[in-house]
């Protein structure tokens, strides 16, 4: 069994039909994208998190959707448009996702 302290994540895919929204949304919160293409898979955009972790935004198709999730963002408020105050902030993206905010 692998030790906690060893697993990190490295990954996360959002599928989502309002792309741009939620695009412009993270950006935000301070996240920067980059469009991409694989082949001739869909464009979509992604960031890197500080910590190495890949944040994706693919457009959404017939049972590939990105439904209730709930995401944990650690941001520097005065960072983010607009600004946020140091605390906890519980924000929605464009696809009704709660997106819980840590600000310092």
């Amino acid at each position: 069994m692998s030790d906690p302290d060893d697993i990190r994540a490295t990954l996360l895919v959002l599928y989502s039909s309002r792309i741009d929204e939620c695009r412009s949304f993270y950006t935000d919160l301070g996240l920067r994208f980059v469009a991409e293409q694989h082949g001739r898979g869909p464009r979509h955009y992604a960031a890197t998190l500080a910590d190495g972790t890949v944040f994706e935004i693919y457009p959404a198709r017939p049972g590939r959707e990105t439904g209730a999730l709930r995401l944990g963002l650690a941001v520097t408020g005065a960072a983010v448009t607009p600004p946020l105050a140091p605390g906890h902030h519980l924000l929605s993206d464009p696809d009704g996702r709660t997106v819980d905010i840590r600000a310092t």
